[in-house]
């Protein structure tokens, strides 16, 4: 709030005005024996949907109705009160960027990793597959059964091994890169682990603002951006 002589610098099309007026009262209905706070008095816990929006300016027709502006997650917990005491604020919710201030950061985490890349050169069949399955998380390597049509095919490395099961790479994403095939010497020579070099994975949790997938989008417009920028600058200069 600004304080005595002082601009207010909240406006209609910059701030979201929320009130909280909250008392915490003895509950006079309830059992003298009783011990449950929420029971023994009013307005014993505090939530976010005690957040009342309060619209002026043109607010008090852009946002009216179903588009009245509220909490998310009504049910978190502000406050924990008591007899004789209460709550009364005027809180002031405005928009900003990152590089104002990281409290406007979108981005909770965020990291990125290459594909692993898992390569059987040779055939592992029968217990050598399933102990090369054990090797890694659940779904990166499956065991499938060698056909007749392997086995039968003219120097087929699969050859008098009909009906065993063989390893084959199922979802190499899934893949923690723990290397610990390579600890076995059954299957040296037999596999290649490795990265795709321009194949990234990116991780992204938002904090409510945005979804993951517009947050990714996003940074890659606001990224070719600066790049465009810099190229401008780079010219100017040699000019």
């Amino acid at each position: 709030m600004p304080g005595e002589g002082e601009e207010p610098q909240a406006y209609d099309y910059n701030t979201v005005v929320l009130e909280l007026k909250v008392e915490c009262t003895v509950n006079s209905e309830a059992d003298n024996r009783e011990t449950d706070s929420l029971k023994k008095y009013h307005n014993a816990h505090v939530y976010a949907k005690d957040l009342v929006f309060k619209p002026y300016g043109q607010q008090v027709h852009e946002f009216a109705g179903e588009d009245a502006i509220g909490t998310t997650y009504p049910d978190i917990l502000i406050a924990k009160l008591r007899p004789g005491q209460c709550i009364d604020l005027q809180a002031h919710a405005i928009k900003g960027i990152g590089s104002d201030h990281a409290k406007f950061c979108p981005v909770a985490t965020a990291s990125y990793r290459l594909l692993p890349s898992i390569e059987i050169l040779r055939p592992i069949i029968g217990k050598d597959a399933e102990n090369f399955a054990k090797c890694f998380p659940k779904g990166v390597i499956e065991l499938e059964s060698i056909t007749r049509e392997e086995a039968s095919q003219h120097g087929s490395v699969y050859k008098g091994h009909e009906g065993e099961m063989k390893a084959v790479v199922k979802d190499a994403m899934r893949d923690t890169v723990s290397r610990e095939c390579l600890r076995y010497d059954e299957f040296k020579g037999k596999v290649r682990l490795g990265r795709v070099r321009d194949h990234f994975i990116f991780s992204i949790e938002s904090l409510g603002q945005w979804d993951s997938d517009e947050l990714f989008l996003e940074s890659v417009k606001i990224l070719r951006l600066k790049c465009e920028a810099l190229k401008r600058s780079l010219l100017n200069l040699a000019q």
